[in-house]
C-alpha cells in the first residue's frame, strides 16, 4: 500500500529550510534517520551523516533507491518560498524534492513487491573522495546491495539512463622568457595556447546512441593559466581541459582521444605536459534490466540519456544497473531560481508508488 495524504510541495521545504552543505547534513540527515526509524518493517542503518533504511521481506529482488542530502552553497534562495504550486529554494529541484519523494515512500510502503533500500547519503557536490556514497560502498557494501537502483536525480520526472564520463586535463606548454620590448628573443608560451584553443573551439561534438539514448560529447576550456610580469614574455602557460565523454568509452580510451585530437598543439620532447588531472567514467543505459524496464513504463515516456555525470556510475562500478529519475527540471540545479512543481513531485511519487507498490 503506497497512498498518502502527504503534501510533497510542504515536506520539499521543510526539507529546503533546513540546511545541509557538503560536510554539514547533520540536521536533515536527523530529520531522515527519525522518520525511518518509525516504521518497523524497515533495518535504518547511520554511517556518519549516512542513512540506509531496508526491507528483508524475502522477496526475489531488492531495488535500492538513492539520493543526496546537500546542496551547493545557496544564493540569495536559502528560504523556501511559495508561489501557488511552486516552490523556490536551495536544493529544490536538485534533490531535496526527490528526497521528499523517497522519503514519503520509504514510511508508506510497508509491504512492497520487491525488497527495497532506501539510501540517503552525504557529500555528493563535492569532490568525488569525500562522497558518502563512496565511505558506503567502503565501509558498509552490503547495505548498498541490490538488483537495480534509481538515483533521485533532477529528471522532470522521465527516466535519464545511465551517465557520461567526465575527466579534467591540464596542457602546460612551455616558451623562453624574454623582454616584451624584445619578444623575438624569447618565445610566448601563451601565445602557443592559442592554437589549442582554436582546435578545443572548433571541435565537433560525437553523438553516441545506446539503447535508443543519444549521448554528445563535450569538451570545454575551463581554466587558463599563465604569465611572470607586466613586461616579460611568459615561458610557461597551461590550459585546463574538462572532457564528457560517452559510457562507451572508458577514461583511459577518453584521455588517448583527446591527445589525438589535440597533437601538434604540444610537443612533450620539448617540455611541453599532459596532466590527466582526475575524471570519473560514465555508465552504460542499462535499460534491459527488467526493473529499469519497469519505470520506463511506468513513465510511459521515451527515456533520454544523462548527460552529465551521476552516482548511477558508482553503482555501475559495483555491478548494480542504475538510472536517474526523479521530480525537478535538471538545467535548474545549482541555478539561482532552482524551483520544483507539485506537480512534478506528484508525478515522481506516482510512478515509483506503481513501481514498488
Amino acid at each position: 500500500m503506497t497512498d498518502t495524504d502527504t503534501d510533497l510541495l510542504a515536506a520539499t521545504a521543510e526539507l529546503v529550510g533546513i540546511p545541509s552543505l557538503s560536510h554539514a547534513e547533520g540536521a536533515v540527515a536527523d530529520l531522515v534517520e527519525e522518520r525511518l526509524r518509525g516504521c518497523d518493517w524497515l533495518e535504518v542503518t547511520r554511517l556518519g551523516d549516512n542513512v540506509v533504511a531496508r526491507t528483508a521481506l524475502g522477496h526475489p529482488q531488492r531495488l535500492v533507491l538513492a539520493g543526496h542530502l546537500d546542496t551547493v552553497p545557496p544564493n540569495a534562495n536559502e528560504e523556501p518560498k511559495f508561489e501557488g504550486d511552486t516552490l523556490w529554494g536551495i536544493g529544490a529541484a536538485d534533490m531535496k524534492g526527490g528526497l521528499a519523494v523517497m522519503l514519503d515512500l520509504a514510511v508508506a510502503t510497508p509491504a512492497p513487491s520487491m525488497d527495497l533500500t532506501w539510501c540517503f547519503y552525504a557529500c555528493e557536490e563535492v569532490g568525488r573522495a569525500d562522497s558518502g556514497l563512496l565511505e558506503l560502498w567502503r565501509e558498509r557494501p552490503d547495505l548498498l546491495a541490490g538488483d537495480a537502483a534509481i538515483l533521485g536525480e533532477p529528471t522532470g520526472a522521465l527516466v535519464e539512463a545511465g551517465c557520461q564520463g567526465t575527466m579534467r586535463v591540464r596542457v602546460t606548454l612551455r616558451g623562453v622568457r624574454a623582454h616584451t620590448a624584445r619578444p623575438f628573443t624569447g618565445r610566448n608560451a601563451i601565445h602557443r595556447l592559442g592554437t589549442l584553443l582554436n582546435v578545443v573551439a572548433a571541435w565537433e561534438s560525437r553523438t553516441v546512441v545506446l539503447d535508443g539514448c543519444a549521448y554528445a560529447e563535450q569538451l570545454q576550456a575551463v581554466a587558463v593559466d599563465g604569465g611572470v610580469a607586466g613586461n616579460v614574455v611568459p615561458d610557461v602557460a597551461s590550459v585546463t581541459l574538462n572532457f564528457r565523454y560517452a559510457p562507451d568509452r572508458v577514461m583511459a580510451e577518453a584521455n588517448e582521444y583527446l591527445r589525438q585530437v589535440l597533437v601538434g598543439t604540444y610537443n612533450e620532447d620539448e617540455g611541453d605536459s599532459w596532466l590527466l588531472m582526475d575524471g570519473a567514467d560514465g555508465a552504460p543505459p542499462s535499460l534491459g534490466h527488467p526493473l529499469l524496464a519497469a519505470l520506463v513504463a511506468e513513465t510511459a515516456t521515451a527515456p533520454q540519456a544523462k548527460v552529465g555525470w551521476t552516482d548511477v556510475a558508482s553503482f555501475w562500478e559495483h555491478g548494480v544497473p542504475a538510472a536517474n529519475f526523479g521530480p525537478g527540471d535538471p538545467l535548474l540545479a545549482h541555478h539561482p531560481d532552482e524551483h520544483v512543481t507539485r506537480v512534478q513531485l506528484e508525478r515522481a511519487r506516482q510512478v515509483l508508488a506503481s513501481l514498488i507498490g
